[in-house]
């Protein structure tokens, strides 16, 4: 009759392909007793033409088959039998199937048998061996019910009971809620009625506790078939059911794992993405959860210190998110940000010692370390419910983050090893998250200190300038960008004013920034002019340029910048600017008119066109005159024309009666509301000029007598401001300068005291050489002068100036002296 093929089965069955299956019922001599839709479909023959008849004919004989007797005996003995066959289709041709025939119990020990057949063909070639395919509805484990149209069991097979645990005696005659929970069979039995009023084919998936595993729940797949009578009136409703529990719970989990990808991460922020782990893993994993960092992470602090320790005291933790099922459990002592020390021997200690995760099936809140060394939070877990726990170290770069704890109250099923591996899976996800987020803040942290080592602490204008400025970065996220500004206080009361724009954004344009700010601080104290600075500074720009490109593994970080650079003289109420590419200053009168000079612009620092020289501008600025230096992110926007950020700009520093902070707050208000395009810097600073009184100069003839009366002249001004403390001290540096000019200078000598914040002793000749200390032997009647004035000086220099030099010297002034 048959061809056989056993093998053994490699994977579970698909319970999408049991609705495919052709169902018949036989009774115990072989004779067709009901009949589905399906099997008509299959093999060509209707209820009419089979029930009631023998199945024999559908199976055409083989030469190795036994005889009909002998195989119904073998199946008997083996409560089934399963295979392949060759079924004869009614019009002739053969179809090779896969078959199964399942032996069913009924009241009085009275037996049938189910026969399943599915064509091969129509099975999906999932594995590379065919014959595996072929049986898997032979070798899956299947349990089945038949149920009379009053939904009353009236045939089982012995599979059915290790399903759900109720023995066939007493199933029958009895509907579906004597065996299952109410809601399960209330559904269950909708279906059955479906299916015997339409005739078709309907799967029902349902849970239920699984007699071989009563600590979880299980699932079902349940496929229910009508049979017919030789009338084609439905006879009973087959149902055939296959535990998917694994497959269910694998979809579940990837369905989590695949919600984590997205939910968890969001963003850069550690305590953030400590929370987004537990707002996911409830209640989808757990009916509560807590994310516990080691205190020093949500601060970007290193975790190795704190974690790993054989002995000694756990690290302490702070809480970085809970979720419950219960808001009423988000009280104390479960409160986000909360600091947690772990008693040593608990469960939490040790996952932090030994980065290994821990899992307590069933949670022990009556007796152990948990009573003894934590009554309280003890007390608060016993009252929550919590009967069963998981502890999951958070692990990146061989360090331990902190604790990832879930807990089940509500649901009572315990956790198991593969809700460990789950939670294990997600707390991998988190950790790669809070990794990048703890590395970020490491990085940004160092960035704004570098950012803030870089900028001027605090900017003032001594007695030329009140100085206000802001600083917006296009870079939120870092806080730094390549913009720079600064006010340096240079000799004779004078001050320069710079503004600087490196391009690019982010750390690596704050580092050149900062290279380029000490430059110009070094060029500035060398009281160079300002077109000639901008000269110097544009070799160093391409001296970086040049450094950075010998080495191949590194990118660029200088491919250009602009500065300005202006220096205001409060005595002669004079400025002097130059820029590299960047935009003019805006200056605004007493009296609110607001102008923009025309000055050369100049080529941007580092393009290598040092070729075409920097020139300065000198204008001439009445006292309570308003520079204003910015860079191009002030003016410049996506949506809008320069001018117009321009006009914007004027109109606000028009307001002649606003304080400088004030103005400040005022224009970075009027910037378009999304983020910045480019970083974005005001500098402001409003000119002040020295009263004649503060001033003194003498125009000295180019012969030796000259320095007696250099003295006199400096001791009788000195006296008259009160200084007489200082008159010593100022006679030798004014004998030792103005011998110097008459020895090494020529042409008219100059002397001018000027007093302000500091006073200062000027002396300019018309040689251009600057003066410079020498180290004279014990020997030598010369060479001690300039090192005289260094000691009695707080700094002294020199400067160019149009018609020769300057040379200079400062004394500090007593608190009470200080000109304002």
């Amino acid at each position: 009759m048959t061809k056989t093929d056993h093998t053994p089965l490699a994977e579970p069955v698909s319970p999408r392909e049991i609705p495919d299956a052709a169902i018949a019922m036989l009774d115990t001599e072989g004779t067709v007793v009901g009949w589905t839709h399906a099997a008509e479909h299959l093999v060509g023959y209707s209820a009419g033409e089979v029930v009631g008849r023998s199945a024999a004919p559908l199976v055409p004989p083989a030469e190795d088959a036994p005889s009909a007797s002998a195989f119904a005996e073998q199946c008997r003995a083996q409560d089934g039998w399963s295979g392949t066959v060759t079924v004869r289709h009614r019009d002739g041709h053969d179809i090779k199937m896969t078959l199964r025939i399942s032996l069913l119990w009924g009241q009085d020990a009275g037996t049938r048998w189910l026969v399943s057949v599915t064509d091969v063909g129509t099975l999906s070639s999932g594995t590379s061996n065919g014959a595996v395919r072929e049986s898997l509805l032979a070798h899956a484990p299947i349990g089945i019910t038949v149920y009379d149209p009053q939904l009353r069991c009236t045939w089982v097979n012995d599979v059915m009971e290790r399903h759900d645990g109720t023995p066939r005696e007493r199933r029958f005659g009895r509907r579906l809620q004597d065996s299952l929970p109410a809601v399960e069979a209330e559904a269950l039995e909708v279906v059955m009625r479906q299916v015997l009023e339409s005739g078709t084919t309907t799967v029902h998936e349902y849970r239920t506790w699984s007699s071989a595993d009563r600590r979880r729940e299980h699932a079902f797949s349940a496929s229910f078939f009508c049979l017919q009578d030789a009338n084609g009136t439905a006879l009973a409703v087959c149902s055939m059911s296959v535990d998917v529990t694994g497959n269910r719970r694998a979809r579940e989990r990837l369905a989590i794992l695949s919600e984590a990808s997205t939910r968890i991460g969001s963003t850069l922020e550690v305590v953030q993405t400590g929370q987004e782990l537990a707002d996911l893993a409830v209640p989808l994993l757990a009916d509560h959860a807590f994310v516990d960092l080691v205190e020093s992470v949500p601060f970007g602090g290193d975790p190795s210190a704190a974690t790993g320790r054989a002995s000694g005291p756990p690290p302490v933790l702070r809480r970085a998110g809970l979720a419950s099922i219960d808001p009423g459990s988000l009280k104390l002592p479960w409160v986000r940000e909360e600091v947690i020390r772990p008693f040593p021997t608990s469960l939490f200690a040790t996952a932090l010692r030994t980065g290994r995760s821990y899992l307590e099936s069933a949670l022990d809140t009556d007796s152990g370390p948990w009573v003894v060394h934590d009554p309280v939070r003890t007390q608060k877990v016993r009252d929550s419910g919590v009967h069963s726990l998981m502890v999951v170290p958070i692990r990146a770069r061989r360090c331990v983050l902190g604790l990832a704890v879930f807990g089940r109250s509500e649901e009572p099923t315990p956790f198991q090893e593969d809700d460990l591996l789950l939670a294990e899976e997600l707390v991998t996800r988190a950790a790669l998250s809070l990794d990048n987020a703890l590395q970020y803040a490491r990085q940004r942290t160092a960035a704004l200190t570098l950012q803030r080592d870089l900028l001027p602490h605090h900017v003032g204008g001594g007695a030329a300038v009140d100085v206000a400025s802001r600083y917006v970065p296009a870079d939120m996220d870092h806080g730094v960008g390549g913009d720079w500004f600064d006010v340096i206080k240079l000799s004779g009361a004078r001050v320069a004013l710079v503004v600087g724009d490196v391009v690019g954004h982010g750390i690596n344009a704050a580092a050149t920034m900062g290279r380029l700010r000490t430059a110009v601080r070094t060029l500035a104290d060398m009281e160079l002019p300002p077109h000639e600075l901008l000269t110097h500074l544009d070799d160093t720009v391409r001296r970086l340029s040049e450094e950075d490109a010998d080495a191949p593994d590194q990118v660029p970080a200088v491919v250009g910048a602009t500065c300005l650079y202006a220096v205001y003289d409060p005595v002669t109420r004079r400025c002097t600017m130059a820029r590299a590419g960047h935009p003019p200053p805006a200056i605004i009168d007493p009296q609110g008119h607001i102008t923009f000079p025309d000055m050369p612009a100049g080529a941007p620092l580092g393009l290598g066109l040092g070729l075409v020289p920097f020139e300065s501008m000198e204008l001439e600025l009445p006292e309570g005159t308003l520079l204003a230096l910015y860079t191009d992110g002030l003016v410049e926007s996506r949506n809008d024309d320069i001018d117009v950020g321009l006009d914007r700009l004027g109109t606000v520093l028009a307001e002649t009666g606003s304080s400088l902070e004030d103005l400040c707050s005022q224009v970075i208000e009027t910037l378009p509301t999304q983020a910045p395009a480019d970083d974005v810097t005001l500098l402001l600073a409003r000119t002040r000029g020295l009263e004649p009184a503060q001033v003194a100069s003498w125009e000295l003839p180019h012969e030796p007598s000259a320095v007696r009366d250099a003295r006199q002249a400096a001791a009788r001004q000195l006296s008259e401001w009160g200084l007489e403390h200082l008159v010593t001290s100022v006679e030798l540096i004014v004998s030792e300068l103005v011998t110097n000019a008459i020895r090494y200078g020529g042409g008219p000598i100059r002397l001018r005291l000027i007093q302000h914040q500091v006073l200062t002793c000027e002396v300019s000749d018309s040689n251009t050489s600057h003066p410079r200390p020498r180290h004279p032997h014990i020997i030598d009647e010369n060479g001690r002068g300039l090192r005289l004035v260094a000691q009695l000086s707080r700094r002294w220099g020199s400067r160019s100036a149009t018609d020769g030099k300057v040379v200079w010297a400062e004394q500090d002034l007593p608190s009470k002296a200080v000109a304002v």
